[in-house]
């Protein structure tokens, strides 16, 4: 009895153990290997030693705990003073090492700020803000001065841009001479020059193009501080907070420290309004059309055809866009576009070597690829006609009608080709009453720029009905194309699908004009309105979510306008409703705006700031390898499906 009771115990301990054996197998996790290294490389010793005097390094090394990698040194290490000949900087196990081309400048203290550049060499963990200054001479200048760096069109941070000082109040320096000491911006556009002496600084940004640390480009972007800048330093408090976990807090600490000012500058960055002239490219890509394009906005070029002879009327039609650096001349003559060369002298402002304009004269030939095979297909056409009969191809006419219309816009036309004649008296504009259609008058506009467009702008009535009509054949282009007849009939939005907007706007300096531009959700302005009597309204907008910028319109031009430092004008002051319009429909909305409320480098919405800035968030390695083993030791590891804590729907 005794044995069987001590087999039947062997044979449960066996079972049991294989159990156990057969779990482990199938959870089977890697050997942990020791934590992973989440801090920082750390600073043992260099060489010269940090804030060295009367030191003329030519090489620095800074050595660490453990094997470190420099990332992009190029970009993101900062020099000053700036050096003209490129410094070595590399990574050799634990150092960092440093070469200076340059001559070091005597009494001058020399700052290398690393930023973020600096990591270990497994993990990456990234050593941030270190710092190491020396002086070549007996005194080490530690005062610094710091800010952010916006465009002065739409508030977006600039990153990269060099931000760099002068202590000579020169108003040529900025364009004669290099930096004295330079900062560069980060993803969010701030900066901090360091290593300054006590003194008096003009402060600048530019995006240096040839690496000279000085604004001889005008195709560079700019920024400049109106007013001088004395750095100082103050004996300052704050408290850090040390977390036990991302939701306790272990303690909180009072730091004493030095807080060096200005440290809320603000620099609005510009490319200056100049742009180099000269003809870019010219083509024939139709048989009857000659396009030139130039390089920047210029008045119109005068054109005088060499060949053929010049007929004795006009013999083209020009279109052109409003800077007139987009030309395209449709030939109207039929003696001149059936010629296979069109030479033309054309008179052109040029701008030379110094940046000055110059009138240029140019002798252009216009020839059209293959216009010797374009007619023998079009004889061979001719002579197909008598065997097969061709479809009609009718001229192009685009008409911006759709079956529900917007209740603020044109009606607008606009051809493929120029037409010979168009007017008001081609169209029929109808509105239906009782089922009778009405003619409704409507003023009738050629586009000034592109002889192909026109607009009709009636008095539309609300949810109105409405019908607009061109007779088929009426219009006739010059190149042997008539039009298909048109009818459409539409209706006109009501008042009820439409929202209304007044913005009361407080701090706008008095006297100064200004106008709002309501925007997208990707910047861009779709409406504007000038502010008159501290309001401006809106009507008739769309439902939807918007955006708003104000611009103060120094010249009254009704446009943002760049500046231009030798004159030393700045650009116009652009401020962002520092948050989102909600519009309904057929509701009015009245909101205050505040221009003053938020500092301007707070006021942009999130939401369209396209420069948004880098989020660093470290990863903890060691706390997803235990959750990674704590899942593997799970019981439930490995089975198909999920976990529910609750029964399935429907039970």
């Amino acid at each position: 009895m005794l044995n069987k009771i001590f087999s039947l115990f062997s044979f449960l301990f066996l079972l049991l153990m294989a159990g156990v054996l057969l779990y482990s197998c199938a959870n089977i996790a890697s050997p942990t290997g020791g934590a992973y290294d989440v801090e920082p490389p750390v600073v043992r010793r260099a060489t010269p030693d940090f804030d060295a005097l009367n030191s003329f390094p030519k090489k620095i090394e800074i050595e660490f705990d453990e094997n470190i990698k420099i990332k992009t040194p190029n970009e993101k290490v900062i020099i000053t003073p700036p050096q003209q000949n490129m410094p070595v900087i590399r990574s050799i196990g634990k150092k960092a090492v440093v070469e200076l081309n340059d001559e070091l400048l005597p009494n001058t203290t020399y700052t290398i700020d690393f930023t973020d550049a600096i990591v270990d060499n497994n993990e990456e963990n990234p050593l941030e803000n270190l710092v190491f200054s020396f002086s070549t001479g007996d005194q080490l200048d530690t005062l610094s001065i710091s800010g952010k760096v916006l465009s002065a069109s739409d508030l977006e941070p600039v990153t990269g841009i060099y931000v760099g000082i002068h202590s000579n109040m020169d108003d040529t320096v900025f364009t004669r001479l290099p930096f004295e000491r330079i900062s560069r911006t980060d993803s969010r556009g701030q900066f901090t020059v360091r290593g300054m002496a006590p003194g008096q600084y003009k402060l600048f940004a530019l995006q240096d193009l040839n690496r000279d640390y000085k604004y001889d480009n005008p195709q560079e972007a700019v920024a400049f501080l109106d007013s001088v800048i004395i750095p100082s330093s103050v004996p300052a408090v704050r408290q850090d907070t040390i977390f036990r976990d991302s939701l306790t807090i272990d303690t909180i600490k009072t730091v004493h420290y030095t807080r060096f000012l200005p440290d809320d500058l603000l620099l609005r960055s510009f490319l200056s309004d100049f742009q180099r002239k000269y003809l870019q490219q010219h083509a024939r890509p139709e048989q009857h059309r000659l396009q030139l394009q130039f390089a920047a906005p210029a008045p119109i070029p005068s054109f005088t055809l060499l060949r053929p002879v010049p007929p004795e009327k006009e013999w083209y039609i020009m279109e052109r866009n409003a800077g007139n650096d987009t030309l395209q001349l449709w030939i109207t003559d039929s003696m001149v576009y059936r010629q296979d060369t069109i030479v033309m002298q054309v008179d052109y402002l040029r701008t030379d070597s110094l940046n000055l304009d110059y009138m240029e004269t140019d002798t252009l030939s216009f020839t059209m690829r293959g216009a010797s095979r374009q007619r023998r297909t079009e004889q061979k056409e001719k002579e197909a006609e008598e065997d097969e009969e061709k479809p009609i191809r009718f001229l192009e006419m685009k008409v911006n009608v759709q079956s529900t219309f917007e209740l603020f816009h044109p009606v607008r036309i606009e051809f493929g080709e120029p037409v010979t004649a168009f007017d008001s008296t081609f169209v029929q504009l109808l509105r239906q009453e009782d089922s009778i259609f009405h003619p409704v008058p409507f003023r009738f506009g050629h586009d000034s720029l592109n002889p192909r467009k026109f607009t009709l702008r009636p008095s539309w009535i609300p949810g109105g009905k409405y019908k607009l009509l061109v007779d088929s054949a009426a219009i006739h282009g010059y190149y042997g194309l008539w039009n298909n007849g048109y009818d459409q009939s539409f209706s006109v939005k009501d008042l009820d699908q439409y929202g209304n907007l007044e913005m009361l706007i407080s701090g706008l300096p008095p006297g100064k004009a200004a106008f709002v531009e309501l925007l997208d959700k990707s910047d861009k302005p779709f409406r504007k309105s000038s502010v008159k009597g501290n309001n401006a309204r809106f009507q008739d907008l769309l439902p939807g979510e918007f955006y708003a910028r104000l611009v103060v319109d120094e010249d009254e031009d009704g446009y943002w306008t760049t500046g231009n430092y030798e004159t030393k004008r700045q650009p116009e002051e652009v401020f962002y409703y520092p948050g989102k319009l909600l519009i309904r429909a057929y509701s009015d909305h009245l909101e205050e705006w505040d221009l003053k409320r938020l500092p301007v480098i707070q006021q942009k919405p999130l939401e369209i700031t396209k420069n948004k800035p880098e989020e660093k968030k470290r990863r903890d390695p060691n706390l997803e390898r235990e959750r990674e083993r704590q899942q593997q030791s799970s019981p439930f590891s490995g089975m198909g499906g999920s976990r529910s804590s609750g029964p399935p729907n429907g039970m």
